[in-house]
């Protein structure tokens, strides 16, 4: 997957994230889910992009870090969203799916990353 494509992908979740707030019940658990979600939910594809023009390797992982940080939070979030039903689990299983997935390769980049630089100072 290129970077350009996985910037999309990231946009496709962030505007996902946004739609499933929008249909949380109008409760105080929603309101309160619901601003957590949409911050740590959107948030990966703003950090990645950052990433993405980083200013050295190392600031390259630090951001990487905080995209891995933000999905996992996000998962948090849809797992406890299906497990109090505030939506129904078909409705946001896909979506956390694709969280997880988008978790699996950051954390791929982040092993490489980490491998590349620790190559480069054995050099």
């Amino acid at each position: 997957m290129t970077e350009q494509e996985l910037k999309q992908r990231f946009k496709e979740f962030s505007k996902r994230i946004i739609h499933l707030v929008d249909n949380l019940p109008s409760i105080n658990s929603g309101y309160a889910i619901g601003k957590q979600i949409v911050r740590s939910g959107t948030s990966p594809g703003a950090n990645y992009r950052a990433a993405c023009i980083g200013k050295s390797e190392k600031d390259f992982l630090n951001k990487l870090k905080m995209v891995e940080e933000e999905l996992d939070e996000t998962a948090y979030w849809l797992e406890l969203i299906m497990e109090v039903e505030l939506l129904p689990v078909q409705r946001v299983q896909p979506l956390h799916t694709e969280c997880k997935e988008l978790y699996r390769i950051i954390v791929s980049s982040i092993i490489s990353t980490r491998e590349y630089l620790t190559k480069k100072k054995m050099l």
